[in-house]
């Protein structure tokens, strides 16, 4: 049919350009079809069918758990029915919801606690809130912090799994938005909470990238191996996010998307900055493996540029440790993150 595969995702074939562009995305027998030529989608789908039988299901409403919904202003997408059924099949339908996924006077450690008999359902609830993550990142960091415990949770664990789900209580329908007049300039927060882990003193790395104002990239992940110091915990986030914008770039080439360039990546680490800027720093940075320093090769080319942000500015900072519900909210509100079924503020949790 004359697609080509796009190499950054394999699931993505594109075909055409400018208004005779088209993208198809699939995953086993699901398949997505955009164009912004109506007449070019129908092409395609009759195209499909004639090989595989298709079953038309219209404009895309509802895709593996994901519901989109559509205006003038942008696109939504949330999961509300999946969290629904996390809640109904958990038994916490009817708890009480709180406004915090986490509770930062607590940090979880392996050996605190007493091991779980059957670690069945603690395992299904964190395998169905990672799931959750596609669309909600303000659940990213705890979901991150008990999916360490899988082997052998304890009561502890099980209960911080519980206050996750409890939060998901207080807005089901929460969720992505993009909006339909945004720019296309990536921008990127890096940020690391170094030796955050009680049992490892491994750092975690918490990054977010937007396109425009629109959230499209998050992580929240304990690094491989110990930093000497916060520097170099900041250095290796850097590195991490660097590879994802890079990958994000790729992935709007074949796409079609004219970006500006460089991507913007906001660090809130002084000395982070300065290692990646300037190489002569090698007593400090000669134990680094080799690809962290791939920040200086792309700052270099002009692909990034990195600028230093204030803590209370650094957005990622929510997908490094826990918050209390003030802080969290606040963080958590310039995501852009959207709640369709909350009528009392038109729709939107986030500015």
């Amino acid at each position: 049919m004359g697609f080509k595969q796009s190499i950054p995702n394999n699931s993505l074939f594109t075909k055409g350009k400018g208004h005779s562009f088209v993208a198809l995305l699939v995953y086993v027998d699901d398949i997505v079809v955009a164009s912004s030529d109506l007449e070019i989608v129908q092409e395609v789908k009759q195209q499909l069918n004639a090989n595989f039988q298709i079953k038309d299901l219209g404009p895309l409403k509802y895709f593996l758990g994901l519901e989109v919904a559509r205006q003038k202003k942008g696109i939504a997408v949330c999961q509300r029915k999946y969290a629904l059924e996390l809640l109904d099949d958990t038994g916490f339908t009817n708890s009480k919801p709180v406004h915090s996924p986490t509770v930062p006077s607590h940090k979880l450690s392996r050996n605190e606690g007493e091991p779980l008999a059957d670690n069945t359902q603690y395992r299904r609830i964190i395998g169905r809130l990672l799931y959750l993550t596609i669309t909600r990142p303000d659940i990213s960091f705890a979901t991150q912090q008990l999916s360490q415990f899988l082997d052998n949770p304890t009561h502890l664990h099980l209960q911080a799994a519980h206050r996750v789900l409890r939060y998901i209580k207080a807005a089901p329908g929460q969720g992505l938005f993009f909006p339909s007049s945004s720019d296309l300039q990536l921008k990127a927060f890096s940020d690391s909470d170094w030796g955050a882990c009680v049992d490892t003193r491994k750092s975690v790395t918490g990054f977010c990238i937007f396109l425009g104002n629109a959230l499209v990239s998050w992580k929240s992940k304990k690094q491989a191996t110990v930093s000497k110091s916060s520097s170099e915990a900041e250095y290796r986030a850097l590195a991490a996010t660097t590879c994802e914008v890079q990958w994000l770039s790729y992935l709007l080439e074949d796409l079609a998307v004219n970006h500006a360039s460089p991507a913007t990546i906001y660090c809130d680490s002084k000395s982070a900055i300065a290692i990646a800027e300037n190489p002569v720093f090698h007593e400090r940075t000669k134990h680094i493996e080799l690809d962290c320093h791939l920040v200086r090769e792309k700052l270099s080319k002009g692909i990034i540029k990195l600028l230093h942000v204030g803590s209370a500015n650094q957005l990622a900072d929510t997908f490094t440790k826990a918050h209390c519900p003030s802080s969290f909210h606040t963080y958590t509100s310039k995501l852009g993150l959207i709640n369709l079924y909350n009528p009392a503020c038109g729709g939107i949790s986030g500015q």
